[in-house]
Formats: structure tokens, C-alpha cells, sequence
């Protein structure tokens, strides 16, 4: 079966399911990715503090001269904090492609085989909000990987959309101005700082090298990411505890009192 977008799901369905994902995805046995492309980074003086020789601070070149730069190809896996990743000096689909494919098929021979009874929560429609999620359980295998992308032209290609379903891996893209529910946006950030804070690149080799070295220390000793936590919890209590106002998404800290106007009662002339 051909894969065919039949509809355009809403911001706020496509938020809901990447919610759910991040809760749940890994508790019902399926293993949850974040793929982003980090960058671009540039071989210029970046922003941070440097360890220097007492009285000897670090001097920057006041001439400002565009440097080459570098992203990072990322996958991460946040229930274990593992990281796939890989500089490159450029991101277009003729490099993306093939090393997503590889890497996913790398996770796919670490992930246990689809059982033969389909659980809930394996099956396409529990994850595709589409009228048509139904009729992929009839074609494609078990769903065993949750990939989680950015809504970019690239990530939507027929090619690579029809060779993740073939191979049971689900594809969840976040909505417009949605980034901030993948969670591999918050590990470039931290890649980001360990590799260039207070530095100064030569070259785009120099970058990829820097950006490399911080992925594989991250990996010696890495970190779980957990969706919401109990801040995300505390948030919520306290939003309950505020009084909604109508018209828009504004809530007060207590109840606005209403006032009741006065009915003035005259009396008929006889």
C-alpha cells in the first residue's frame, strides 16, 4: 500500500498524540525518538565563559568575518537519554535520508520482534489521528518504533514516510511553532554549550570535531529526559486553582464579583 495523507490533522490533535507518546510510549513497549538537526553552529567567537590564566582573560577578534558552519544530525531517545548523532556540514535530504535510515535500522534490530497478537498501542490507529489510520493495520507491520519530527518539507517525502511505515515506525510531526514538544530540541542546547561555550572555532572541521566530542561524553554518562515532571504537575494545580475568564485564556487569582444591577420598580398610575 502507497502511504497518502488524506487530511491535514489540527495543531491541537497533533499536540495531544506527541503528549500521549512522551507519557506512555515507552510503558506499552515501544521505543519513543526525537529526530532534529541542530544549528547551524558558526566558526565565530560564541557567547560563554572559558577557564583562563589569572590576568590573562580571553581576548576576541573585534573584526567580524562570516565563518563556516556545521549542524548536528540528532537522534535521542529520551526514556534513557541515548543519543545517535552526526556533524555534517550541510542537512538536505540527500544526506539526512540515508543516515536516518541507517540509524533506525540499527534501532530496529535492538527493539524485540512485533508480537503476533497486536496489543493496543501497537496498532497504526492508536497513533494516527487520520479517518484512514484503520486501513494501514491492514498493510503495514506492527508499529514499533515513535519517531517524533520537526514539520519540515524534508521530514514528509514520500520515500522516507513510505519506508518508515514499511518498517513499523511511526512518524509524529509537530505542529506550526510546535517545536518545543520535541524533546531533542533541549539536548542541542546542552550539546551546544558543553562543545562551544567561551570558544572559538577555527573551521567547520573544528566545530563537527567539538560538537562530536561533547555527543560521545554525553553518551558515557547520559541523562533521561521525563515529559512534564512534577513542575509541569505543580503548574497544573495551580492553574486549577485560578478562576478562567471568558473572552480569551486569562484567569484571575480569585473570583471577580459580579455586579447585580438594581431593578427599580414604578408603580402604574391609577
Amino acid at each position: 500500500m502507497a502511504w497518502k495523507s488524506v487530511t491535514i490533522p489540527t495543531r491541537e490533535a497533533q499536540k495531544t498524540v506527541i503528549e500521549r507518546a512522551s507519557v506512555t510510549a515507552e510503558r506499552l513497549g515501544l521505543q519513543l525518538w526525537c529526530e532534529d538537526e541542530g544549528g547551524p553552529y558558526q566558526s565565530i567567537p560564541q557567547p560563554g565563559s572559558s577557564w583562563q590564566p589569572e590576568g590573562q582573560p580571553a581576548r576576541r577578534p573585534h573584526e567580524y568575518v562570516r565563518g563556516e558552519t556545521a549542524k548536528l544530525l540528532t537522534l535521542l531517545r529520551p526514556a534513557t537519554g541515548e543519543v545517535r548523532a552526526q556533524a555534517v556540514e550541510h542537512t538536505t535530504n540527500a544526506i539526512l535520508h540515508p543516515w536516518l535510515k541507517g540509524e533506525l535500522e540499527a534501532l530496529l534490530k535492538q527493539c524485540p520482534r512485533a508480537p503476533e497478537v497486536v496489543p493496543e498501542g501497537r496498532r497504526w490507529q492508536d497513533w494516527d489521528i487520520s479517518p484512514a489510520a484503520e486501513q494501514l493495520d491492514r498493510f503495514f507491520p506492527p508499529v514499533r518504533v515513535l519517531l517524533i519530527l520537526d514539520n519540515l518539507a524534508g521530514h514528509k517525502s514520500y520515500s522516507l514516510v513510505q519506508w518508515c511505515a514499511e518498517h513499523g515506525i511511526l512518524l509524529l510531526w509537530t505542529p506550526t511553532a510546535g517545536s518545543w514538544l520535541n524533546m531533542a530540541e533541549s539536548l542541542q542546547r546542552i550539546i551546544q554549550r558543553r562543545a562551544l561555550s567561551g570558544q572559538h572555532p577555527a573551521d567547520a572541521q573544528t566545530l563537527m570535531s567539538w560538537l562530536t566530542d561533547a555527543v560521545e561524553g554525553w553518551n558515557r554518562h547520559p541523562t533521561p529526559f521525563i515529559w512534564g515532571g512534577k513542575r509541569h504537575a505543580r503548574r497544573d494545580r495551580a492553574y486549577a486553582r485560578r478562576h478562567r475568564l471568558g473572552g480569551s485564556g486569562a484567569t484571575t487569582t480569585y473570583a471577580l464579583p459580579r455586579r447585580i444591577r438594581s431593578v427599580r420598580y414604578y408603580k402604574r398610575a391609577a
